[in-house]
C-alpha cells in the first residue's frame, strides 16, 4: 500500500519514502512507516536496512500503526517523542564530554556510560554528531584552548584550561587548527604577514588575503574598506601588506572561478578548520561548477547522511569564498539557504557557472563536430585498400 494512513500532515508518499530512504529524522514525529514483511513500524531516521517499497505502509503515529497490527521498532523507538535511546545516549555522551574535560575518554570508558558496545557507540555518535567522539572531544578542546587565548590566557595556561597534557601535543594540533602558531594566534596574528588585494568581479568586490602558508581569507562585499576592516577585526596584530602584484595570479583565479575555467588543485589555503570542517569543504570542492548539491548530499558523500546540520555550520564558518564552493550548496527542496555574502550573491554565482559550463559543453560540440567533419573528408578523399582474397596481401 503506498496511501497515508490516518489523519497526517499533507506528504506525499513519494516525499515520505524519500525521508525514509535518507533517514531524514526531521520528520520523526510526523509519520511513521511500517514493513508488511517483518510486522515492524519504525521512525524515518531508524538506522535498520530500508526494505522494498511495496511491502511499506505510512501511518500518522505510532498508535495508527498499532491499531493495524504492527509492533514498534526496539532500536529506534519510534512510541517515544524523543530521540531514539541511540541518539539520547550519544547526547549523554556529549555532555559528560563537555563536562568532564580533564577525564581520561576511552571508547571502552565512554560506552560503559551507556549500556552500548564500543562499536555501536563509536557508529551512532559519528552517525548523530558527524565526528567520532575521540575526534569531538579533541575539536572541544581545541575551542575551549582558542577562548582561552581570546581571553587572554597565556599559551601554557590555555593548554591546561582546555584539557591539553603537554605543550607539544597543542602546538601539533592547534597549529593545523589555527592556521597559525599558538602565540602567533594569541596575539591577533602577530608576527604573521597577511598580504592582500581586491578585485572587481560580477558580485562585487572580492578581497583575497593570504599568509606564507596559503590563502587564509577570501571575502565579498560592496566596498574596499569594509573589507579590510573585517579582515583586521580577524587579525587584529597581523601586518596587513596591500600587494596586488604578488597577488595578481590569485586575483586571476578569483575571476575564472565564476566561470567555472579555474583549476584549484594548485592553490594552497591556510584556514583554520576542524576535521570535520575539512571534509565538508573537500567535498564542496568536488561539485561540478554549474552543479548544485543539498546538504544532506554533502553529508552522505563524507559518510554522515544524519549530520545535515553540521554541514551547514560548516558551510557558514568556510573562510574562502569562491575557492571552497559552498554557494553551490542548496536546501532539500533545492531553494537557496543562507548565505555569509548574501542569497542575491548566491544566485549570481550559480548563474554565472551555469552559463559557464554551458559556453564550454557548446565549444566542445563544436570542436568534436569540427574533428568529425574532418575525418569524414578524410574518408572520403582517401581510397580504401581491400587485402587481395588470394594472397591477403
Amino acid at each position: 500500500m503506498t496511501s497515508m494512513k490516518g489523519a497526517m500532515p499533507v506528504i506525499h508518499p513519494r516525499r515520505a519514502w524519500k525521508a525514509v530512504l535518507e533517514h531524514d529524522h526531521r520528520f520523526d514525529g510526523i509519520f511513521v512507516y511500517a514493513v508488511s514483511s517483518t510486522s515492524v513500524y519504525c521512525r524515518p531516521s531508524c538506522p535498520s536496512r530500508r526494505p522494498r517499497r511495496h511491502r511499506v505502509q505510512f501511518f500518522a503515529s505510532p498508535q495508527l500503526a498499532e491499531a493495524a497490527g504492527f509492533r514498534a521498532c526496539r532500536r529506534c523507538e519510534p512510541r517515544s517523542i524523543h530521540s531514539s535511546r541511540g541518539e539520547r545516549m550519544v547526547h549523554h555522551v556529549r555532555r559528560h564530554l563537555d563536562g568532564n574535560p580533564d577525564e581520561p575518554a576511552t571508547l571502552s570508558r565512554l560506552a560503559g556510560l551507556t549500556g552500548m558496545s564500543p562499536f555501536h557507540l563509536q557508529r551512532a555518535f559519528t552517525r548523530t554528531i558527524g565526528i567520532s567522539p575521540k575526534a569531538y572531544r579533541n575539536a572541544a578542546r581545541l575551542d575551549r584552548f582558542q577562548q582561552a587565548l581570546r581571553c587572554g590566557s597565556t599559551v601554557t595556561e590555555a593548554t591546561y584550561e582546555a584539557g591539553f597534557g603537554s605543550s607539544s601535543r597543542v602546538y601539533e594540533q592547534a597549529s593545523k587548527y589555527l592556521g597559525m602558531t599558538p602565540s602567533a594566534f594569541r596575539s591577533g596574528g602577530t608576527g604573521v604577514t597577511l598580504r592582500y588585494a581586491t578585485v572587481q568581479t560580477p558580485v562585487g568586490l572580492a578581497q583575497i588575503a593570504r599568509t606564507a602558508r596559503g590563502v587564509s581569507s577570501v571575502m565579498l562585499g560592496e566596498s574596499a574598506s569594509d573589507l579590510l576592516v573585517q579582515l583586521q577585526r580577524e587579525y587584529p596584530n597581523a601586518v596587513l601588506c596591500h600587494d596586488p602584484r604578488r597577488l595578481a595570479k590569485y586575483k586571476e583565479i578569483l575571476v575564472r572561478c565564476l566561470n567555472g575555467s579555474a583549476r584549484m588543485g594548485n592553490i594552497l589555503i591556510d584556514v583554520n578548520a576542524t576535521a570535520f570542517q575539512l571534509k565538508v569543504w573537500q567535498a564542496l570542492q568536488q561539485i561540478p561548477s554549474g552543479s548544485t548539491r543539498t546538504y544532506r548530499e554533502i553529508a552522505s558523500v563524507i559518510g554522515h547522511p544524519a549530520a545535515s546540520r553540521a554541514v551547514a555550520r560548516a558551510c557558514a564558518s568556510n573562510p574562502v569564498a569562491l575557492l571552497i564552493p559552498c554557494h553551490r550548496v542548496v536546501g532539500a527542496d533545492g531553494r537557496l539557504a543562507g548565505y555569509r555574502w548574501g542569497l542575491h550573491r548566491k544566485h549570481a554565482l550559480l548563474g554565472l557557472e551555469a552559463s559557464g559550463r554551458r559556453s564550454i559543453q557548446q565549444a566542445a560540440r563544436r570542436a568534436d563536430q569540427s574533428v568529425k567533419a574532418r575525418s569524414r573528408s578524410a574518408t572520403e578523399r582517401t581510397p580504401i585498400i581491400v587485402p587481395s582474397a588470394v594472397t591477403g596481401k
